[in-house]
């Protein structure tokens, strides 16, 4: 899952080399994407349509 958050995200932003994603410790389904503060608007997306879009993705590849 990890790789394919890293993957789809690079592919939006702009400095690709500064994406990280990190697997929360507390749960198995939680992670956090860092990105530069340059290209966090298109990750989120206009009315954060972006982020819901690749929860999507997300949910469809764990099989929700």
């Amino acid at each position: 899952m990890k790789d394919l958050i890293e993957y789809i995200a690079k592919a939006l932003v702009e400095e690709p080399d500064e994406v990280s994603v990190e697997c929360l410790e507390d749960s198995d389904n939680s992670y956090e994407l860092y990105v530069s503060a340059d290209d966090r608007g298109k990750i989120i997306g206009r009315k954060g349509r972006t982020v819901n879009a690749i929860r999507t993705v997300l949910a469809a590849a764990v099989g929700e």
